[in-house]
Formats: structure tokens, sequence, C-alpha cells
């Protein structure tokens, strides 16, 4: 029986990288932009890396590319060492030793749990690689890493969502593979089943120091489950880092408002502040540059609101999250802020806007009407 032996982050990018991407571009007929354009990426053995955009961004035609399936018109692929994909070299996906976990499962309706993961050992069975009996004790030792032993007779029509994904990951598993790729395998189950199989999945493979690749568009699915995170956009990987990194550091605003889903407000500087409709902020280390307009980035935790009859900021809506309160804002220009705490405000009482200096982040921009607009009403 496998073990657990979860490798710290620090060790695990010390190794060489057990998949390698060199300037990667695929495109869908001979016109049009590229799916995936000139993408360079490394995942160390043992790390959980997510593949983090909106929909149509190139998040899957990666996957299918490092799969196999979707063949780059330029690029290399390394898996543990072995170039797979290059000019003039092409490696057909069952022998890349990648397992894949799909979003629809993918399971034969037909077959049992213990059939479905048997079928992913059938081909190393084929090559010799392994005996009928190595065959059914990996089909076991699968089966009990995902918790399923006792329902090894069961069809997929007699399981649950959950269970069912947990079928599809033991059967990517079971050839023991060097790399697995999930895409959005979490995304047709109910909202407490994916919470809870998300870190199930994440701490199995952890258990397994396997490698793994997810493809999501949910920030807080990527940021719960990932060792790293590649945020993509148009086909290009825009910001590759830990989750804290892209959470604190964004690389640019798409960035920023992708994944920390943060307000944005115009600002101008004006000697040694930032001058917003909502307040004037400090112009501190972090938000040095010689740009004179631009916008402050404020994460939606990092906005305080207090109570003041004389502010500018009107509360519009407020949402209980169980946890805290969600309020929307509305500015003087109309444009709408969010924000997060567990203090209860009324709606419709106006509340001034504070943040600490090192919670802001700045991106410039030219001089727009909706600055102006913005100025003009505070």
């Amino acid at each position: 029986m496998l073990l657990k032996s979860e490798v710290p982050p620090t060790q695990t990018l010390q190794q060489p990288p057990i998949l390698r991407l060199e300037n990667i571009t695929k495109r869908y007929g001979r016109s049009g932009p590229n799916a995936v354009e000139a993408a360079n990426l490394q995942l160390h053995k043992g790390e959980l890396l997510s593949l983090l955009g909106p929909s149509g961004c190139g998040k899957t035609t990666l996957l299918r590319v490092i799969a196999g399936f979707e063949r780059p018109q330029q690029g290399v692929i390394e898996l543990e060492n072995q170039t797979v994909c290059a000019a003039g070299r092409w490696i057909a996906p069952e022998h890349r030793g990648v397992g894949i976990v799909f979003q629809d499962y993918a399971l034969f309706p037909h077959l049992s749990v213990a059939e479905n993961v048997l079928f992913g050992l059938k081909p190393l069975a084929r090559q010799g690689c392994l005996s009928k009996s190595a065959c059914g004790q990996r089909t076991q030792e699968a089966i009990a890493l995902v918790g399923l032993s006792g329902l090894e007779q069961r069809y997929p029509h007699e399981l649950s969502g959950g269970q069912q994904q947990r079928v599809a990951l033991a059967r990517a598993l079971a050839p023991r593979p060097s790399l697995i790729l999930l895409d959005e395998p979490f995304s047709n189950l109910d909202v407490q089943v994916r919470l809870y199989l998300r870190q199930e999945v994440r701490d199995i493979l952890k258990s397994i120091n396997a490698s793994g690749i997810f493809v999501t568009h949910d920030q807080e699915e990527a940021l719960a489950i990932s060792d790293r995170m590649a945020v993509m956009r148009q086909g290009q990987l825009e910001q590759v880092g830990t989750p804290e990194e892209i959470y604190r550091q964004p690389a640019s605003r798409f960035v920023a408002e992708f994944v920390t889903q943060a307000n944005f407000i115009p600002a101008q500087r004006r000697g040694q502040l930032w001058e917003t409709e909502v307040g004037q902020f400090e112009i501190s280390t972090s938000l040095e540059t010689e740009a004179d307009y631009g916008e402050i980035m404020i994460r939606q935790e990092d906005l305080q609101i207090e109570l003041d009859e004389q502010a500018p900021l009107l509360v519009r809506d407020r949402h209980f999250l169980g946890r805290e309160y969600k309020y929307c804002l509305k500015t003087p220009s109309n444009r709408m802020l969010h924000a997060r705490t567990t203090a209860r405000l009324p709606v419709g009482a106006r509340v001034r806007a504070a943040v600490t200096q090192h919670q802001l982040r700045f991106f410039p921009t030219a001089p727009s009407a909706a600055y102006g607009k913005a100025a003009s009403a505070a």
C-alpha cells in the first residue's frame, strides 16, 4: 500500500522539473488568434498547479496539449526529462505516462467500480509490464486510496457524484503515472461536496507525492488546492506563482481583478497623496511611481468602513455570508465598491472608507473621462 509522504514545497522545488513546457503555441485553423501562445511552464515532483482563467482563455487546450490529445504548432514538451513533443518528434498520449480525470468522469456505465479502475491498467498488461495479479493488486490499492473499499462491485449509476469522481481519480492513479491532469474535476458537484472533495483529492495526491495540474475557473478553488497557480488570459500565461504571491502581488490589473475580485478606484497624484472620490491615500513605498494618474486596488477585506453622515459612500446593499457581511457601496460617481467586514451596518447609511497603506496596489493609466467624472463628483 502506498504510504503518505508529503514533500515540503521548498524541497520539491529543488528537484528537476517533472514537466517542462517551452514556447508552446497552439492554433486552430489557418487563421485567427492562438488558443495558446508561447506558454512556458515548469512543474516539479509532488507539486500541484492550477491553470486558472475565464472561459475560453486556453486552459483546457493547454491541458490537452500536455496530454497529447492536441498537437501544437510549435514548442517543446518534456516529461521526466524525456522529450515527448518537439519539431520532428511526437509521443502518442498512451505512451506519455499521464493520467487524465475528465470533467464528466468518463466512466463506463456497464462496468463496475473495479472494472473501471482496471481498465486503466490494461495497456500496461498488454505491453507485458504488469501481470494479471499485479493489475488486480493495483486496482485494489487505488480503490482503497480514494476511500471506496467495499464498493468494488457497484456500477456508476449506483454511486453519488462525489463517488464517481473518486472512481475516475482511482482509474487515473492506478497505472502510477508521472503526472495527473484534471480538467475542472469538481464543476459538476454540489457546493458542499465540491468543498469536501477538493481537499480530499489534494490529500490523496499529496499522500503519494503525485504531480498534478488542475484546470479551473474558480478562484477560491485554485487558491485552496494549489501549491502554485498559472493565471491565463487570451491564450497567454499572465502570471505564475504561489497562491499567496498572486493574491497579494498581482502582476497585472487583469490578475488583480480576476483572482482577488478587488475594488479599483481612479486616483490622481496631489503632492504626497493619491486623491480619489472616496478620500485621500498617502503615497507609501508600495505606491511609488512616476505616473500621475491610475487606479488604486483595494481588496474587499482590506476596505474598512465606518458610519459617517458626511462621508461620500452610501451603503446600497448588504449580504450576510455567515461569518461576515458583504457590502455594496455606491460612490458619488455611481461606481460600485465592495467591502467585507463583521460589522453590521444599516442599508442606506453613509460610511467613510479607510485602508492600511501596505495593502494598496497601484496600476498606472492615462487620464480619462472616467477619472474626471469621479474627481468632479468628489
